[in-house]
C-alpha cells in the first residue's frame, strides 16, 4: 500500500571540486605528474608556464579594441552577456599558482629522465620457445593456448577438460586430454625449468629431473619429493630420517638442494618484463643543527596557467550574439574554469601535504632526530586529524601512498602509524617496538628448537610487555614469519 509523508534526512554530497581534490590527495608524486599531463592533454585552456600576472592579461584583453572594456561591457553601456562578466576570468586578484614553495630551480636547469627497461614477458618467452619445436599448426595453436592458461608464477593450474572444452567453443580445435598432455609435457622442457607443472611438487620434481650430475643427493631429493611431500612441507624431518634411514647431516644436504629450488618459475622470467622504478619520496626532512626542515618535493612539478590564446578567445567570442558564438563562449569557460578548478586543487594539495607531514613530524620529533624507532610514539590516524583539524580519511588518503625521505632511510607515511601498548610500568608504547623485539629474539633464536608463540608471549611479558598469544601471532604474521614449526632447520 502506497503512502505519503513527510520525512527529514541530512545528506552530505561533496561537490566535483572536492572529489577532485580527494581524487588528487592519495596520488603520489610519480603519479600526480602523470595526472597533470592528462589534464593538460584534456583541457586545452591549461598550460604549462610562468603564472600570468595583472599588466600581461591587461596587455591580452586591450580595453580600447573594437569598444570592449575589461569588464565585458561595450562602450555604450550594452551587457554583452548578462550572467558574463569578462573580468571574472580575466583579472583575478588572486594568482593561478598553485606552488606553496619555491622549487629551488630555474628553466636552465637540466632535467633527467630516469629510462625503464622492458624485456619480453613471460609468456613470450615460451611462445618463442614453442615456435622452435618441430609442431604443426594444430599442435602450435593447442600449445600456444596451454600457455596462454599458465599463470604468472609459471602453472598450468587449470583442468585439462575445461582447456579442451575452451579450445572446442572458443578456437574450434578438437583435441583430446592425452594430446594435451602429451603437448604439456614438450612445454615442461622448456625454460626456466619448472614452467608448465601442475602443482608444487610437479614443479620441484621437474627442476630435480634436470639437475646434472645425479648426485646421491639428488636422486634421494626427488625420492622425497615424490614420496614424501606431505611430510617435507610440514618439516616433519624425524619421520622422513627414520622412514629413509638416513641421517641428519645427509637429509640437511637433501633438504639443501631441495629448498634451492624455484617454486615459482614464472617469476624469474616475469621480473625482468616488468618496469623497475625507485621510490620517489614526497616529503624530504632534513636535520640542520638540531632543528627539522621539511620540503615538499614539487621539483618536476611544472608551473601551470590558464592559456592566454583561450583568453583571447573568450574576448573575441563574447562579442558574438548569434548561437554559435554564445556556444562558443560557454565551451570556453568551462574549460577555463576546468583549469582553475583543477589548479586550485593542486593548490590545495599541497596545503593539505604540508599541514599532515608538518603534524607527523611534530608528533614524532624525537624519532625523525635520532631514527630511534624506540622513540616512535603510539600514533593513529585520529591524532593526526584532531590536530590539523581534518577528516581522518584525508589522514588516510596522504598517509596511505606518501614516501618521506629522512637521513635514516625513505619511508612509507602509514609506517609511521601504530597502536598503543601499556606496560607494567603503564608507559604507552608503539606496537612497532614489540614487532621489533618478535624479529630480534626470532632471529636470534635456535633453528634446530624455534621458539614457540607462547615462548614469544612469555619472552614478553619478562621484559614488561602484557600481550596475549593471540596477539603475539598477530604480530608475527604481520611480520611475515611463519609459525615455530615451519621455521625449524637441521
Amino acid at each position: 500500500m502506497l503512502r505519503q509523508g513527510l520525512h527529514q534526512k541530512m545528506l552530505q554530497k561533496l561537490s566535483p571540486q572536492q572529489i577532485q581534490l580527494m581524487k588528487l590527495l592519495q596520488l603520489p608524486t610519480v603519479a600526480l605528474e602523470q595526472r597533470i599531463k592528462e589534464e593538460m592533454e584534456i583541457n586545452p585552456a591549461l598550460e604549462e608556464g610562468e603564472e600570468n600576472n595583472e599588466d600581461d592579461l591587461k596587455d591580452e584583453i586591450d580595453e580600447d579594441d573594437d569598444g570592449l572594456y575589461e569588464d565585458g561591457k561595450e562602450k555604450d553601456g550594452e551587457s554583452v552577456d548578462d550572467d558574463f562578466a569578462l573580468g571574472d576570468y580575466m583579472n583575478e586578484d588572486e594568482g593561478y599558482s598553485y606552488k606553496e614553495h619555491s622549487n629551488n630551480s630555474s628553466p636552465d636547469d637540466e632535467r633527467r629522465e630516469m629510462p625503464l627497461s622492458q624485456g619480453p614477458g613471460f609468456h613470450d618467452l615460451l611462445l618463442t620457445q614453442l615456435g622452435l619445436q618441430p609442431l604443426d599448426d594444430h599442435h602450435y595453436q593447442v600449445g600456444a593456448y596451454l600457455i596462454g592458461n599458465m599463470d604468472e608464477d609459471g602453472y598450468m593450474r587449470r583442468e585439462l577438460a575445461a582447456v579442451i572444452d575452451d579450445l572446442a567453443f572458443a578456437q574450434n580445435i578438437t583435441t583430446t586430454e592425452e594430446e594435451l598432455t602429451e603437448i604439456l609435457k614438450v612445454i615442461q622442457t622448456f625454460d626456466p625449468a619448472g614452467v608448465g607443472a601442475r602443482d608444487l611438487q610437479e614443479c620441484l620434481l621437474l627442476q630435480l629431473q634436470r639437475k646434472v650430475p645425479k648426485t646421491p643427493h639428488v636422486v634421494m631429493a626427488m625420492r622425497i619429493v615424490q614420496e614424501h611431500m606431505e611430510e617435507f612441507s610440514k618439516k616433519h624431518y624425524d619421520k622422513i630420517s627414520r622412514r629413509l634411514g638416513i641421517d641428519d647431516e645427509s637429509l640437511k644436504l637433501v633438504i639443501k638442494e631441495i629448498t634451492h629450488l624455484n617454486p615459482r618459475p614464472g617469476s624469474s622470467a616475469s621480473d625482468s618484463s616488468r618496469n623497475v622504478q625507485d621510490v620517489i619520496p614526497d616529503f624530504l626532512v632534513t636535520n640542520n643543527d638540531g632543528k627539522l626542515d621539511l620540503t615538499l618535493n614539487d621539483r618536476n612539478m611544472p608551473d601551470l596557467r590558464v592559456s592566454g590564446m583561450y583568453a583571447n578567445m573568450l574576448q573575441e567570442y563574447s562579442r558574438s550574439k548569434d548561437k554559435p558564438g554564445k556556444e562558443a563562449v560557454t565551451f570556453i569557460k568551462q574549460k577555463i574554469d576546468s583549469a582553475k578548478w583543477f589548479m586550485d586543487a593542486l593548490r590545495q594539495r599541497q596545503q593539505t601535504l604540508l599541514l599532515t607531514m608538518e603534524a607527523i613530524m611534530e608528533y614524532q620529533y624525537e624519532y625523525f632526530l635520532e631514527g630511534d624507532e624506540m622513540k616512535l610514539k603510539p600514533m593513529i590516524l585520529k591524532d593526526i586529524a584532531d590536530r590539523i583539524g581534518l577528516d581522518i580519511s584525508t589522514v588516510s588518503r596522504v598517509a596511505n601512498s606518501k614516501y618521506v625521505q629522512t637521513q635514516f632511510g625513505t619511508f612509507l607515511l602509514k609506517s609511521f602509524f601504530s597502536e598503543s601498548l601499556s606496560t607494567d610500568s603503564g608507559e604507552e608504547v608503539s606496537t612497532r617496538e614489540v614487532k621489533r623485539i618478535l624479529s630480534d629474539v626470532i632471529a636470534a633464536e635456535d633453528k634446530k628448537k624455534p621458539v614457540t608463540d607462547d615462548s614469544l608471549t612469555k619472552i614478553l611479558k619478562d621484559k614488561g610487555y602484557n600481550i596475549a598469544r593471540r596477539t603475539v601471532a598477530k604480530y608475527r604474521e604481520q611480520l611475515d614469519i611463519p609459525v615455530a614449526r615451519l621455521r625449524k632447520e637441521l
